[in-house]
């Protein structure tokens, strides 16, 4: 890049840009803002918003001097390794998806570490937070920002967090939320047990019981008791070669976390499982608040729409360089991060310009005036005067 922009003075503009990334005082959520003011527009011309998607991905990375380098998990390399985490939200259309925010997870190892902090640029303000209280200031901000809400759809790593689906809740903003098979709930049509009735002595007891005989049970316990003709085949989109299908059953249960220390149980919501053919038991799970008379290919079609979020990180990363920076500060990458997701949204918004959905008219391209005489090629002669 520096090459084309100054091929007289390659070194200067390279220090010039590397200025501008690792160290220029610019406001990366402002630069992501005014893309994402740009960009929906396009978005919404095809389709409104269906989701807000909360994910993270793991950027591997050698060294322990980076910014937020340490052993953990990375879904890139499907094991635990060095890596960095950042955590993302991003809008979706039916079609078309933009990241509207992205951090990056500090571990508390780094959290911790003022010598590390202070090397790496890590502003004082930044505290340790786990990935759900990131997720959480990211949908609190772009709420505050008036950005058309969707439903959020997050994976296990999200919500087997019932703090994480709380504040959804309290937000009323509905969700479709992964969870693991160990998760407890109570099975259909129960719940627990109310509090006794005081003896008047004292606070009258409030919280909800539990006995031998009354106790919740795992999704997956219950997954496997229900009947054959719960589960049904469900496609919720169309594959390269052949059309995306499954065994899917949902049932109305009230989670069970903890609720010996509630007044009242918590309210009831969707169990969604899936149980594909071949397999021996179910292999995903999930809460959802969405109505109660939705039927079960929209609550699958909605629970299966993350994938759009695994094509952008894709493109991201193999398109745009998002996994390519090689400096250590925070600052630097941040701003190495936004000029990624700003470049994949000018490719979004132009993609929704020229997409065969969206209406003649919409291009925005001038065509030359055509001259006085033009005779459109084939057409037949005029016909001239005796």
């Amino acid at each position: 890049m520096a090459a084309k922009l100054a091929p007289n003075d390659v070194r200067r503009m390279h220090q010039s840009l590397h200025h501008l990334v690792a160290d220029a005082p610019w406001d990366d959520e402002s630069l992501l803002g005014r893309a994402l003011d740009t960009v929906l527009p396009s978005m919404l011309r095809q389709s409104p918003v269906v989701a807000w998607v909360v994910d993270d991905t793991g950027l591997p990375k050698k060294g322990k001097h980076s910014v937020g380098v340490t052993r953990q998990y990375c879904g890139q390399v499907g094991k635990q390794d060095n890596c960095r985490v950042a955590v993302s939200l991003s809008v979706t259309t039916e079609t078309s998806s933009m990241p509207v925010a992205f951090r990056l997870y500090l571990p508390e190892v780094w959290a911790s570490d003022p010598e590390r902090r202070k090397k790496a640029g890590v502003p004082g303000e930044i505290a340790f937070q786990t990935k759900p209280q990131i997720a959480l200031d990211q949908i609190k901000r772009a709420r505050e920002r008036g950005v058309p809400t969707g439903v959020v759809l997050a994976d296990a790593g999200y919500g087997n967090d019932t703090k994480f689906r709380e504040q959804l809740a309290e937000w009323r903003l509905t969700y479709v939320a992964g969870i693991q098979s160990t998760v407890t709930v109570w099975k259909p049509g129960e719940q627990p047990a109310p509090a006794p009735k005081g003896k008047g002595l004292g606070r009258p007891p409030k919280l909800l019981q539990r006995d031998p005989k009354h106790q919740p049970v795992t999704v997956k316990d219950l997954a496997l008791s229900l009947a054959s003709d719960a589960w049904q085949t469900v496609c919720w989109r169309a594959g390269v070669k052949d059309d995306l299908a499954s065994r899917f059953a949902a049932v109305r249960v009230r989670p069970a976390h903890r609720d010996y220390w509630r007044a009242q149980p918590h309210a009831e919501e969707w169990l969604l499982i899936e149980w594909p053919a071949g397999e021996s038991e179910p292999t995903k799970y999930w809460f959802s608040t969405l109505p109660a008379d939705l039927p079960l290919t929209d609550l699958v079609h909605l629970a299966k729409h993350r994938w759009i979020i695994e094509r952008d990180y894709q493109e991201l990363k193999q398109e745009l360089g998002l996994g390519h920076f090689e400096g250590r500060g925070w600052r630097g990458f941040h701003h190495h991060s936004t000029l990624c997701i700003v470049s994949y949204g000018f490719l979004v918004a132009e993609r929704s310009r020229f997409s065969p959905s969206t209406r003649a008219g919409h291009l925005g391209l001038r065509a030359a005036k055509q001259p006085q005489n033009f005779r459109p090629r084939g057409s037949p002669r005029t016909t001239r005067a005796a």
